[in-house]
């Protein structure tokens, strides 16, 4: 029998120049912790002959974290966004995913805080948020 739970999962994000300890994340959705879409890094064209041409091209790695709306972590995000905005320019971050359940680590370079949600939707209760981050690569290791 194989072990797929994420619940022993961890994720830890540093900031250049601002966070430069990295911050273990916490207080994740219920359903969702983090993804990373998948990666399109090919160029593929088939000539009038039929005959298939590629070349690889570097593609980003783009992050969703889903965080509960009272996720201590929120407020990490929301000091990078308010960084940023006071200085004019992005701070690049830097980080780890721990997946004990799988027996890997990823390590997670060049990161740039693309999209967030700036506050929690109220519907019938508080709903989790989302921050996007876009990475230069992630690369992954058995533990």
């Amino acid at each position: 029998m194989a072990d797929i739970t994420s619940a022993n999962s961890s994720l830890l994000i540093g900031v250049s120049g601002l966070f430069t300890i990295p911050q273990h994340l916490a207080g994740f959705s219920a359903d969702d912790m983090y993804e990373i879409a998948s990666v399109d890094n090919k160029e593929v064209m088939i000539g009038v002959d039929g005959v298939l041409s590629a070349g690889w091209i570097p593609a980003v790695k783009v992050m969703t974290v889903t965080l509960q709306a009272d996720s201590a972590s929120n407020t990490f995000f929301e000091s990078w966004a308010a960084s940023e905005e006071a200085a004019k320019t992005p701070f690049f971050a830097f980080g780890v995913i721990n997946q004990p359940s799988v027996s890997r680590i990823y390590t997670l370079t060049n990161g740039v805080l693309k999209n967030y949600t700036p506050l929690a939707h109220a519907g019938r209760t508080l709903q989790p948020r989302k921050f996007e981050v876009h990475w230069q690569t992630v690369i992954g290791a058995p533990i």
